[in-house]
């Protein structure tokens, strides 16, 4: 693999360009689970998949790069979604000049909701009902939207997965409803909201 873990002191960088050091999380409620203290190559060998909530030690990269590959034309192909992430991260690097790990944690920030409604049972008739989603179960769901989005956008088009997964990110961390990931977040949210 051509990524090589680089460290220069207190300096980590991902794909040896981008450093990991200077990424803040702004929601307090998803430090434990945006873990940026990983290894630095998003590639973890399978090491963290033995305990049930042991996703939140992996390098949030690599679970982006994971939920990529869940997609029957990317499935297994990891060495791909490895670079349909480092090109899209190149260009949010060209477009915003920002460290595009930091947008991709604020991606995930917006898009994750708050509330989700669950179906309770009250003599044989369904209720929905709102409750507070766990902060683990966001981060998921804002990774599944954002992939979601861009299959929807690259898929049988011309624009390529990684300028989809770019502007997908860029959008979602400014909070634009036209991204596919903030819009369905809002939805999930006002479904809420009524069944409250």
């Amino acid at each position: 693999m051509t990524e090589v873990e680089a460290e220069a002191g207190n300096q980590k960088l991902l794909f040896n360009l981008w450093d990991m050091s200077e990424v803040e999380i702004q929601d307090p409620s998803l430090i434990r689970y945006v873990n940026l203290h990983a290894m630095i190559v998003p590639h973890s060998c399978g090491k963290l998949a033995g305990q049930q909530f042991n996703k939140s030690n992996m390098l949030i990269v690599e679970r982006l790069i994971n939920k990529l590959m869940q997609t029957e034309r990317n499935t297994g192909k990891k060495e791909l979604a490895i670079r349909i992430v480092r090109d899209a991260f190149e260009i949010i690097h060209k477009k915003t000049g920002k460290n595009p790990i930091q947008v991709l944690v604020d991606a995930v920030e917006n898009t994750g909701p708050r509330e989700e409604t669950v179906r309770l049972k009250y003599g044989g008739i369904n209720v929905p009902k709102s409750v507070d989603t766990a902060p683990q179960r966001r981060v998921d769901i804002a990774l599944r939207f954002i992939t979601d989005g861009v299959l929807q956008v690259s898929h049988k088009k011309k624009k390529s997965v990684s300028e989809a997964l770019a502007e997908e990110l860029i959008a979602a961390a400014n909070g634009d409803t036209r991204s596919y990931a903030v819009s369905k977040k809002e939805e999930r949210e006002r479904i809420a909201k009524a069944a409250r």
